[in-house]
């Protein structure tokens, strides 16, 4: 994960919005945050600038997000980031660009989530209402394309290099889980709406209990399992089994198998993220790591 030096500054924001929406350029600016794939600028009060960084993200913001979330959000019981408005390329800036509302909380990366009951109930919720069939131009991405043994290579790498850097306290439980999870059946239901990346900086917390789901760039069809993975991610010890009760329609053993492996997946990418980022590596985030390990723990206990 490393972020092209693109310099973009509030000045250049605020040209942008000149040019295009020079109804909001005047409204007060604030410094965002620099993810994998985007920047985002608070935009007084309500609003958000999205910035895409490369090709792919801007192909997910145009395709995904501004086609499907303006529909999708009035669904969902937690607020999530509804574009509003387009911004095209230009010589300025190269790539799509968007004003999406703005979704108020800190990341769950460095506000975990502490309130396990009311998190719980929070997120079956908002997955059970998410999780509905999706239609057949749905968005496909790494994700929904594969199964989750189509990540066998993905897993291994992973695997490898946190063992090797001292990050899985108990690398043989781990690995079980994996084993399990891609031979558990496959999914056999109609593809389903999915955030697809539900990991602790993508929601956002309030009080100790979620308050918002943000970065829909990974919306796609698919597996309810990839999603169901964030209980493990998200949830403190206590907040599992009150999940499992909430969800609708409750998940059979096959799926929550391949959820397993996909938490698996995720908190061993966040480990290597948090490891970087202690070690001031481009791209690193060192609060990835603690809610990434705790997650391995879950899983590793079974």
């Amino acid at each position: 994960m490393t972020h092209p030096p693109l310099g973009l500054t509030a000045e250049f924001v605020r040209d942008l919005l000149r040019e295009q929406h020079p109804d909001l350029a005047d409204r007060p600016l604030y410094s965002g945050t620099r993810g994998a794939g985007n920047q985002m600028w608070r935009l007084g009060d309500d609003l958000a600038v999205r910035l895409p960084w490369t090709p792919r993200s801007a192909e997910a913001l145009v395709r995904g997000e501004l086609a499907w979330l303006p529909s999708l959000a009035p669904c969902l019981p937690l607020p999530v980031p509804v574009p509003l408005r387009l911004g095209m390329p230009g010589a300025r800036f190269q790539r799509p660009w968007a004003v999406t509302t703005w979704v108020p909380g800190t990341p769950a990366d460095r506000a975990p989530v502490t309130d396990a009951a009311r998190a719980a109930e929070d997120l079956a919720a908002f997955l059970t209402a998410l999780h509905r069939p999706a239609p057949e131009d749905a968005p496909v991405n790494r994700k929904s394309r594969r199964p989750l043994a189509g990540h066998a290579e993905q897993f291994a790498e992973q695997f490898a290099s946190a063992t090797a850097q001292g990050l899985v306290e108990d690398p043989e439980a781990v690995r079980a889980v994996w084993e399990d999870a891609v031979a558990a059946p496959r999914w056999q239901g109609p593809a389903l709406w999915l955030h697809a990346d539900l990991h602790p900086a993508n929601v956002l917390t309030r009080d100790g209990a979620l308050c918002g789901v943000i970065d829909f760039g990974d919306l796609c069809a698919g597996d309810p399992a990839c999603d169901l993975a964030a209980a493990w991610i998200l949830l403190p010890d206590g907040g599992l089994d009150r999940f499992h009760r909430a969800y609708r329609p409750a998940s059979d053993a096959a799926t929550l198998r391949r959820a397993r492996g996909w938490a698996v997946l995720c908190a061993l990418g966040g480990v290597l993220v948090g490891e970087a980022g202690v070690r001031g590596r481009p791209g690193g985030h060192d609060t990835w790591g603690p809610p990434a390990r705790a997650a391995l723990r879950r899983l590793a206990r079974g």
